[in-house]
């Protein structure tokens, strides 16, 4: 999908009238007020605009949020599969990282007693990501409540990565921060990039409190200076403007994932839930008799299609392969016309 021509709009004349400078290292004041509106909205809870810092896409937040409050000796639970960045940025500020499953028996949910198991005295962080990539599994209020429960017993932060929550085909979004007491423990990462098809202007923030916001600022202040000014002012269009477009790639998405589960449940040894949020399927390939790794390669130099191994998202990932349906409707067939006549040829 292209950035809805209202955003373009906003950045071109942006960049006419004089956007083209420094902004305060945390946001533009507009930007971040917008912000705040819209997460109080959305979550139901009260955010201050200094809450707020805005950041040149999703991962610095990510970054941020390791290097404030973790070090060596320190432990960080996060989601496996998951996106590989938690566990890379874990292992970068010496942290421990501590997988915690997702099982395709509890559509890539995890189970709350084992969950559990893994918190110790020396839990800094617990990172959770829905709607998920690579499995597009939504966390339940109740998955949600047993994180919380953990947190405020034990006063560990909570990095709840909410960049697809509004991709989401059935029922409501629910962020951990709405739970009561939670929203001082919680860090909101969020941005445009899927919202609104804009992965490449490098737009995103975090929400959380305001001492910590200051943490957040400072290392902004010493590693991008800020977020381009024109970029956010096409931020506060896209949270302002109108939203038809959204609602319409989101529908467009339901098409292309109705269509890509099907048929990958039609190839033998495939088996693909149906996820209900994110644009990702996350088939089983077990029974095809090959590993997540053998069977990427394989479909790259047999069929010519590109896809990546569960394993590129941890070691849960093993005998599962990842498909973005990104794309068109025409491409997505053509693709699952190649994986099956590829699978078809195996020994």
């Amino acid at each position: 999908f292209d950035t809805p021509g209202n955003i373009v709009d906003a950045a071109v004349r942006a960049l006419h009238e004089g956007y083209t400078h420094y902004t305060p290292a945390n946001g533009l004041p507009a930007l971040r007020e917008a912000i705040a509106a819209e997460v109080s909205r959305t979550r139901g809870i009260d955010v201050h605009p200094d809450q707020v810092v805005v950041v040149p896409g999703g991962k610095p937040i990510m970054f941020y949020a390791l290097l404030a409050l973790c070090e060596a000796g320190d432990e960080v639970i996060y989601p496996n599969p998951g996106f590989p960045i938690y566990e890379s940025m874990i292992n970068f500020v010496g942290a421990t990282p501590v997988p915690m499953k997702l099982s395709m028996e509890r559509e890539f949910s995890f189970d709350p007693d084992e969950f559990r198991s893994l918190v110790t005295d020396r839990t800094r962080l617990i990172i959770i990501n829905s709607p998920a990539n690579p499995t597009g599994g939504v966390l339940s209020a109740q998955d949600l409540a047993v994180v919380a429960e953990i947190a405020l017993e034990r006063g560990i932060p909570v990095l709840s990565d909410e960049i697809y929550s509004q991709i989401l085909y059935e029922g409501e979004f629910a962020s951990i921060a709405s739970i009561p007491g939670m929203e001082r423990l919680t860090i909101i990462l969020d941005g445009y990039s899927k919202t609104y098809a804009m992965t490449g202007w490098r737009a995103g923030y975090g929400v959380m409190p305001v001492e910590l916001a200051q943490q957040f600022t400072k290392l902004m202040v010493n590693s991008n200076s800020c977020t381009a000014a024109f970029t956010q002012i096409a931020g506060i269009e896209a949270l302002q403007g109108p939203q038809d477009s959204v609602r319409a790639m989101v529908e467009a998405f339901r098409r292309r994932r109705d269509l890509i589960v099907d048929g990958l449940n039609q190839i033998p040894g495939f088996r693909c839930l149906t996820p209900k949020g994110a644009f990702y399927a996350f088939p089983n390939i077990e029974g095809t008799g090959r590993s997540s790794q053998e069977l990427a390669d394989y479909l790259l130099q047999e069929a010519g299609v590109a896809l990546l191994a569960g394993t590129c998202f941890g070691a849960y990932g093993e005998g599962f392969l990842r498909l973005s349906y990104a794309n068109s409707e025409e491409n997505i067939q053509r693709a699952l016309d190649l994986i099956g006549e590829a699978v078809a040829r195996l020994d």
